[in-house]
């Protein structure tokens, strides 16, 4: 990605309220097509940015644990356990 400088990008506003995001500045900042923008206005100014999605977004997005509250210690048991019996089958081939 190159870097992109300070400057100013034109895009133009359809009739629709659809505007093109100048191909500069996509570039930069790894739009693709699908990808969700946030606008933020703060007093008489407007700010776009990319919309990644962050950890608290996906809460919840499986459904409840079917083994109910697990701590980080130990799903990080679970995942230790998992590792060596996946090794020990490897070996044994």
């Amino acid at each position: 990605m190159a870097a992109l400088g300070k400057g100013r990008y034109i895009g133009k506003m359809t009739s629709k309220g659809q505007t093109t995001v100048p191909k500069e500045v996509r570039d930069f900042l790894g739009l693709a097509e699908g990808t969700q923008v946030e606008w933020v206005l703060d007093e008489g100014k407007a700010t776009v940015k990319p919309r990644t999605l962050r950890a608290v977004d996906l809460a919840g997005m499986l459904g409840p644990s079917p083994v109910g509250h697990v701590t980080v210690e130990e799903m990080n048991e679970s995942i230790g356990d998992a590792i060596v019996e996946r090794f020990e089958r490897a070996v044994r081939r």
